[in-house]
């Protein structure tokens, strides 16, 4: 059973660039996440390339040399996926398809993949549908005939419109839309959150993986989904939780992760409402984790990026 489940699974590599801005000692460690995150994606990684580079290269991210090596590589060993540390330009992606003729997936890219996998409710896959769109529209650099045509092509297009502009505009209604639709929701969690009374509230706060939903389960003496994965749970969850007679709420929230993408930023804001209203944040850190200083710096200044009068 284990042998057909992992046939189903994409063949990848992974790569990143050594910089003037990036260590070697550093991209180990992002490298290392990022197999972890293929890896819970659904990818069967296969080897991972490094080069050193005073900057990225604009056009192809990579050197040439490096470029041709990964692609003797894909050819050989029947690879599926190449995957990028970093986030790609729309023309660095175009460029990667044409020399490597496979499929090129930023860490963007993935951790979006892993959140649309993981979206359970309406309100979740609302806000992974908003941050995907975000992230698609900048990177219209050719036809793209898969996206659904929900207002049909009556009426759609002007004088002299190309299918990529109507695309585009597609995307920008749909992002309204999902923008407009999420504010309904917002103003629903909100009247819930008032209908709590005046218990004390408690949020865990943490990378994520670090286990806040496995404690979660064990105060609460619940069954919120916990798995060695990441972004196991993504949706917002509460309960009552009585520890001697004092009786409180207890919030587990979506993880923190480094590279965080702006599109989950700006779609998830509304998610942490359940951490500025909390009276206590109880931060989770696994201290036996190599990286786990760095971990609790990504955790106490996203915060500040989704709403400035949260306290870290």
């Amino acid at each position: 059973m284990l042998e057909k489940e992992q046939s189903h699974y994409e063949k990848a590599v992974l790569v990143g660039l050594v910089t003037q801005n990036q260590s070697e000692e550093k991209l180990t460690e992002y490298l290392t996440e990022l197999d972890f995150l293929a890896r819970t994606a659904g990818a069967e990684v296969q080897k991972t390339f490094v080069q050193k580079l005073t900057t990225p290269n604009p056009k192809t991210f990579l050197g040439t040399g490096k470029i041709m090596e990964i692609a003797d590589y894909v050819v050989a060993n029947n690879i599926d996926t190449v995957i990028f540390d970093d986030e790609l330009s729309a023309s660095q992606i175009k460029n990667l398809q044409k020399l490597l003729s496979v499929k090129i997936v930023d860490r963007t890219n993935l951790i979006l993949d892993i959140f649309a996998q993981r979206a359970t409710t309406s309100y979740a896959r609302t806000q992974v549908e908003l941050a995907q769109y975000q992230y698609l529209l900048p990177r219209l650099t050719r036809l793209w005939t898969h996206l659904e045509r929900q207002k049909g092509g009556i009426g759609m297009r002007g004088p002299g419109e190309t299918e990529i502009e109507t695309d585009r505009r597609i995307i920008r209604d749909r992002i309204a839309l999902l923008k407009n639709k999420i504010k309904e929701i917002d103003k629903q969690m909100v009247i819930q959150r008032k209908n709590r009374g005046n218990m004390v509230r408690v949020a865990l706060v943490g990378y994520t993986n670090v286990g806040k939903s496995t404690l979660m389960n064990i105060l609460s003496k619940s069954d919120v989904f916990a798995q060695d994965k990441l972004f196991a749970t993504l949706d917002t969850t509460v309960r009552k939780v009585v520890v001697g007679n004092l009786p409180f709420l207890l919030t587990d929230t979506v993880g923190f992760i480094r590279k965080l993408p702006t599109q989950l930023i700006e779609s998830f804001k509304s998610t942490l409402d359940e951490v500025r209203e909390a009276d206590l944040l109880v931060h989770v850190v696994d201290i036996s984790h190599a990286s786990f200083q760095d971990h609790m710096l990504a955790v106490e200044d996203k915060p500040r990026v989704f709403a400035q009068d949260v306290v870290p």
